[in-house]
Formats: C-alpha cells, sequence, structure tokens
C-alpha cells in the first residue's frame, strides 16, 4: 500500500511540473510574440544613383578644397604677422632703457649737490645722447614715439592719468606727457600716460558771498 502511495504521490508531483512547464512555456511564447508585434518594421535602404554618388562625392571635394584654402590663408597671415611683429615682446622691455634714462636725469637734476655743476651738465648731455641713439635704432625698426602734447587725447595712443586746470588750452588737451607711449608698425607698443587740461572751476556761490559781505560793510 505504501508503495502504491508513494507512486501516486510522485506521479501527482510529475503531472504538476509538467503543468507548469507548459504555462511558463505557453507565457514564453506570448512574450516572444508581443516583442515581436512591438517591433518597428525597418526602413528600406534606399540606394543611390550613380549621379547622387557624383553629386556627393563633388560636395565633400569643394568642402575639402575650402578647408586646405583657409588653412593656407590663416597660415599665410600668422607667418606675415610672425615676421612683422615677432619682435613685438622684445620692443615692448627694450623701452624701459628709455624710461630708466629718463628716471636718471630727473634724480640727477633733483640733486642739490649737482645743480649747475660742469659734470652734471656733461653727464645730461651724454644722457641725452644715448637716448637719441637708442630712439634711432627704434625707428629703424618702425618703433616710433608717440607724438602727444598739444594734441586732442585719443584712447587709441593716450592714457589719461590726471587733470590739469588751463583756461588757455581746449579741455582735452594734453599739456603734459608723464611716460612716452610708441607704436611698431600700425600696432600700439605702449600708450603714453599723459596729463590732459580742464577749464579751471570758478566758485561763484563764494564770489557773491563775499561781494555782499564787503557791501555790507
Amino acid at each position: 500500500m505504501e508503495k502504491e502511495e508513494n507512486q501516486n504521490s510522485t506521479s501527482v508531483n510529475q503531472n504538476q511540473d509538467t503543468v507548469k512547464e507548459n504555462e511558463k512555456s505557453e507565457e514564453n511564447l506570448a512574450e516572444e510574440n508581443k516583442q515581436e508585434t512591438n517591433l518597428e518594421p525597418k526602413e528600406e535602404i534606399k540606394e543611390q544613383t550613380p549621379e547622387e554618388k557624383i553629386a556627393e562625392l563633388e560636395d565633400k571635394v569643394a568642402r575639402t578644397f575650402a578647408e586646405m584654402e583657409n588653412q593656407r590663408r590663416r597660415f599665410e597671415k600668422e607667418k606675415e604677422d610672425a615676421f612683422e611683429y615677432g619682435g613685438y615682446s622684445f620692443a615692448k622691455e627694450a623701452l624701459n632703457l628709455i624710461d630708466n634714462l629718463d628716471r636718471s636725469k630727473h634724480v640727477l637734476e633733483s640733486d642739490d649737490k649737482l645743480k649747475e655743476t660742469e659734470a652734471l651738465k656733461k653727464t645730461l648731455e651724454h644722457l641725452d645722447i644715448i637716448k637719441k641713439d637708442l630712439i634711432s635704432i627704434f625707428e629703424k625698426n618702425n618703433i616710433k614715439p608717440i607724438d602727444s602734447l598739444n594734441k586732442k587725447l585719443d584712447p587709441n595712443f593716450h592714457q589719461a592719468m590726471m587733470e590739469i586746470e588751463d583756461d588757455t588750452k581746449e579741455p582735452g588737451t594734453i599739456i603734459q606727457e608723464i611716460q612716452k607711449g610708441f607704436t611698431i608698425k600700425d600696432r600700439l607698443l605702449r600708450p603714453s600716460l599723459v596729463g590732459v587740461s580742464k577749464k579751471v572751476t570758478i566758485k561763484e556761490e563764494k564770489t557773491v558771498e563775499n561781494q555782499e559781505n564787503s557791501e555790507n560793510k
């Protein structure tokens, strides 16, 4: 009896497993069918005609030649700039020599012990000669000083550092040059540091008040 019961239970379990497997297979088939129905139909690849292929190749060749021409022009421009302005940084640093000469001259002129001495006179003459030689060398290399005094302020070449009251000059006129500016070719090497004129400020209120006070007295 026990054997029969065991056999029956085994057969029942097998039947249950078979049913489960069948259910799983059915679910898998349903899922596959669902996925197949969700797939979008692939677009058909349209083959190019010989004329279209030729037109595409011509467009690519034209673009390539245009890019090569642009690169050639950029190279030529960079080469010209390197030739024309290659010494820009060196020239800008070399201007310190002129600045130091001007500072040395100012210090010597301010020394009370050297004032009105023959030694000071000769020293200043030598400093002026050295400065002129330097400027001459710069000019030969297209580095030229900016003419500023008595000119109207130009932001492209001048930098105003102060305003000075002066009714004899039109407002905005450069009447003092603090540091000389220079150009190299057609480019600004450094701007001139300058002082510009402005109208004398008249305090009218105080003038009227003083007149009233004098009349009352």
